[in-house]
């Protein structure tokens, strides 16, 4: 039965977490749109697609650009630490999702510029130096890495051998469950 928990939570929890990191970034670039006078005409958060929002006019481009990224990163770090700091049991969950957004973001934006696509590629063509996205991508990267340092054994990796809570996993799934039948019923 351990094993059957740690597929659970493992097979629901990262594909929520992908889910999820696409849609603080774009959470980032809506709130940023509709704070510097832009109009969303499109968000597409489709989990097996790289997200985007579409804004016109956009009157602020670098400013909506760089929110997505910014409050992808710093959004997640703030959930994790509102449980790790009560103690709250399960914190390693919104550490790991935390890893996830700053690991992707990161890459995206840093590696990203080398291409400039997406994000990376406008932030480029509005006057945003390289080197910064370049900064960007190399203090986020690492820091997502350090978050999910250690927390392989709540996962079931390694000593734990497929043993995780399995509170856990039923939670996960059921999120998971939840998140796919509310993206089918708005057309994701």
């Amino acid at each position: 039965m351990k094993r059957l928990h740690q597929f659970m939570l493992i097979g629901s929890f990262v594909p929520l977490c992908w889910y999820g990191m696409m849609a603080v970034h774009e959470l980032g670039h809506v709130t940023a749109a509709a704070v510097t006078g832009g109009t969303v005409t499109k968000v597409v958060l489709d989990p097996l697609a790289i997200s985007r929002t579409d804004v016109a006019p956009n009157p602020m481009p670098l400013i909506v650009v760089w929110a997505g990224p910014l409050v992808g990163v710093i959004l997640p770090l703030l959930v994790w630490m509102m449980f790790r700091f009560p103690h709250i049991p399960g914190a390693y969950l919104p550490r790991f999702f935390a890893g996830v957004c700053l690991i992707a973001n990161g890459a995206y934006i840093g590696i990203g510029s080398l291409d400039r696509v997406g994000d990376a590629g406008t932030m480029l063509r509005h006057g945003a130096p390289m080197g910064l996205l370049w900064l960007f991508g190399a203090a986020t990267m690492p820091t997502g890495f350090w978050l999910w340092h250690r927390l392989g054994p709540h996962f079931g990796l390694g000593q734990a051998r497929g043993h995780v809570d399995p509170v856990a996993a039923y939670v996960s799934v059921t999120l998971f469950v939840l998140v796919l039948t509310i993206a089918a019923a708005f057309g994701r």
